[in-house]
């Protein structure tokens, strides 16, 4: 069995994100989401507006995710993948370069994202809308 570990913080999710986790699924027969924390997203400047545990559910309930697990800080992935027998780390390409230090480890491929959709663009898309 062939297992990918993929992370993010998986906020107002949109088919952006869907499109990465199939691909990502699509690598492997187990497909491991690292899901970061509130405290977490805090840490990096950012802040969702739902919940761990609703954005947990929401993961949940998509068929290409078989397991999610808690992303607590930068630093867990090692672990993970050791603990979860990670044999592929995903990520956006938009970090290209910034885990090949995990290549010790395991496999790392950077996927193209959705070019017109971002959780930033709704958001900001959001703040242009008059609710009344």
């Amino acid at each position: 069995m062939k297992r990918v570990i993929t992370y993010g913080t998986f906020d107002l999710l949109h088919y952006g994100h869907i499109n990465i986790l199939q691909r990502a699924k699509e690598l492997g027969d187990y497909l491991i989401v690292g899901l970061s924390t509130n405290e977490f997203n805090l840490s990096k400047g950012k802040e969702s507006y739902f919940s761990y545990t609703e954005r947990k559910q929401l993961l949940e309930s998509i068929r290409y995710v078989d397991l999610v697990i808690p992303e607590y800080h930068w630093d867990q992935k090692i672990n993970d993948i050791i603990e979860y027998k990670a044999d592929l780390f995903v990520m956006g390409d938009d970090w290209r370069g910034n885990f090949d230090y995990l290549k010790d480890y395991c496999d790392v491929k950077y996927l193209s994202r959705t070019p017109e959709i971002s959780t930033t663009k709704i958001k900001s898309d959001l703040n242009l809308v008059t609710i009344k």
